[in-house]
Formats: C-alpha cells, structure tokens, sequence
C-alpha cells in the first residue's frame, strides 16, 4: 500500500522543470501560493504580475494568467489590471530588490493608495538572480559582490524593514514578516500568504507578505548553513510577526 504524503496543487503546472537554485525557498514560497489559490478557489480567477529577479520563474510552475512587468513596476502593472478588471484576483510577486529598492515607490505608494491587492516579498537580502550584488535589505557588516568589506551603515546606510513600513500605510489592511527556515514557521507563512488574499477577496485594502528566504548559492552555503543564518542573523533584525491586520 503506498501513502500519499503529498499533494502537488492543482494550481501548479504538470511536468515542469524545477528552475530555481538547489535549496532555494522559492519553491516552498511558491507552492503556499499555489495551496492558498487551491483553497480559496482562485486558480481560474487569478492574475498576477512580478517583474525581473528569481520572483520572475513563478510564472513557470503556476497555471494561472500572469503578466511580467520591469523591474521594480509589478505593483504598477498590477493596479492597471486590477483597476481595469477590478473582479479579477490580482497579486503580485518580488524580491527584496524589486520591491524595496528599484521599485520602491510603486510599493509604496500602491500601499497608500490602499490598492485592493495582495503582494508578497521575498527577502534574502541580495539581489539573487544577478550575482549577489548588496540590496536594500542587506544585513550590516554582510559581504556581498558589491559590498566586498561588508555592508557599513557611513557608506550603505541601514537594511529597509519592509514589512513595518507597509504597515505604517493607512491603505495597508495586512501586513506581516513570515519565514520559511522550519516547519513550523512554512505553516505560518502559509496562513499569512492566505490571509493577505482574503483581505483583498474582502476589498479591505492592501495586503502584504514579506518572507524571509535563504540563499545558498549566492550566501555560498549549505541548504542547511542558509537555514541558520536565516535564524541566527536575519532573525534578529527582521522580526516575525503580524504587522498589521485590520481584521482583529
């Protein structure tokens, strides 16, 4: 008798090459996604938009219509077309990069204009997919590509909180830091991925995931090492926990 331990989604897509990098948290991101537009009965409903970076290869495992946009502008892409089809589920998907540097006016201001969107973010505090250059969210005294001698705040400046900042927003209605480093925390972030789309299922504004992803190949890591630094170092600046949530 064989036992089925796992369910593939039926929002991801059959027989597709895994593209993201060994011990990525992508893939784990990716498929809360897809559980939580499974239970919510999206899948045939849903729109969404993220623009350059890993974030992009989630358009290779969803069956679901998506538009990429520039970098940094998937939240702008993303009002027009929730905007223009305002029955439509739309949510957006970025890294740290895309949503807190280059394209950090957009996220913003989507959140101030309380949008009826969701957006998630994945923080792993470099710019992955380009080599591993420093990025907005780069921890202090990290090395990079571009931070040879490790992030300084005379020269670079403080990490951005992503998570705190949305929530300042009166636009926000949800707003919360999750992690993917252990059970435990995945079940967490699942609930929060589910209760930002059910915020915007409700028209209550803006709703917004940051989740804390390791890096192994850029952190030049073990999948495991990446695990521990996720708790050990990114932990303690990015704290978990609900933000904001005018629900409660």
């Amino acid at each position: 008798m064989v036992t089925q331990v796992f369910k593939i989604p039926e929002t991801f897509k059959k027989d597709v090459r895994y593209s993201f990098c060994p011990g990525c948290d992508h893939g784990v991101a990716v498929r809360l996604v897809a559980e939580c537009l499974d239970e919510l009965g999206l899948k045939d409903n849903t729109i969404t938009a993220t623009s350059i970076g890993c974030s992009v290869g989630i358009y290779d495992f969803l069956n679901i219509d998506s538009i990429e946009a520039p970098h940094g502008r998937a939240l702008a892409v993303a009002t027009g077309v929730k905007r223009a089809q305002p029955d439509k589920f739309v949510f957006t998907y970025q890294g740290d990069g895309d949503f807190a540097s280059i394209g950090w006016a957009e996220s913003m201001h989507s959140a101030f204009r309380g949008e009826n969107l969701s957006a998630i973010c994945i923080n792993n505090t470099t710019y992955g997919m380009t080599g591993g250059q420093l990025g907005p969210t780069t921890l202090l005294g990290q090395v990079t590509t571009t931070s040879p001698t490790g992030r300084n705040i005379e020269y670079y400046g403080y990490p951005v909180k992503i998570a705190e900042h949305i929530a300042l927003s009166d636009g926000t209605a949800y707003s919360a830091r999750v992690a993917l480093d252990s059970v435990a925390n995945i079940r967490k972030a699942k609930q929060a991925i589910k209760k930002a789309f059910e915020v915007q299922l409700k028209g209550l504004g803006f709703g917004f995931v940051e989740i804390l992803s390791s890096c192994p190949t850029n952190w030049r890591m073990t999948p495991e090492q990446a695990h521990d630094r996720v708790r050990n170092e990114m932990m303690p600046v990015f704290k978990l926990g609900v933000y904001k949530d005018i629900t409660v």
